[in-house]
């Protein structure tokens, strides 16, 4: 039987990786996706994918942070990064960023202490188990975000 870590490292990966319940994970999400059209804005007002998955690395930086005691919320430039020009070299390093800081967050989750999971972690808002579920919440949503933003850019072509 799987532990509660277990558990949640799992729906981590699912949401991340692939097997999500719903349908694409985020990295099936960017699957195929180009520099160009990661840094174009289809959706007049919405996030770019390109920002959206700067946002995913600074939320799991973010939890990253809480785990080692340090309650500092995101600044707005690390939540929502300005990316200047579209490079294959840029995208490439982002998307390597995600999938590393996705890791170094499944191996916390994996090493947490079953007995901590209800205590409040960094900001004293939410427990640290709200906070990991969270993050499997906060993947899903925004890969449902770049799955639309594909379709719009299709539309446009």
């Amino acid at each position: 039987m799987a532990t509660e870590l277990e558990r949640l490292e799992e729906q981590l990966r699912r949401s991340f990786e692939g097997e999500a319940w719903h349908g694409p994970s985020v990295r099936q999400a960017l699957d195929s996706v180009t520099a160009e059209d990661a840094w174009r804005h289809p959706i007049a007002g919405a996030h770019s994918i390109w920002e959206l998955v700067l946002h995913l690395a600074g939320t799991y930086s973010l939890v990253l942070r809480r785990l080692n005691g340090d309650a500092t919320d995101l600044s707005p430039e690390e939540d929502w990064p300005t990316i200047a020009a579209p490079t294959a070299a840029g995208w490439n390093a982002a998307l390597d960023v995600l999938r590393s800081l996705n890791q170094q967050l499944r191996a916390a989750v994996r090493n947490f202490s079953r007995d901590s999971l209800d205590q409040m972690m960094g900001n004293h808002k939410y427990s640290a188990y709200t906070q990991f579920i969270g993050v499997t919440q906060h993947d899903l949503y925004h890969a449902g975000q770049i799955v639309l933003l594909r379709r719009a850019l299709r539309a446009a072509v």
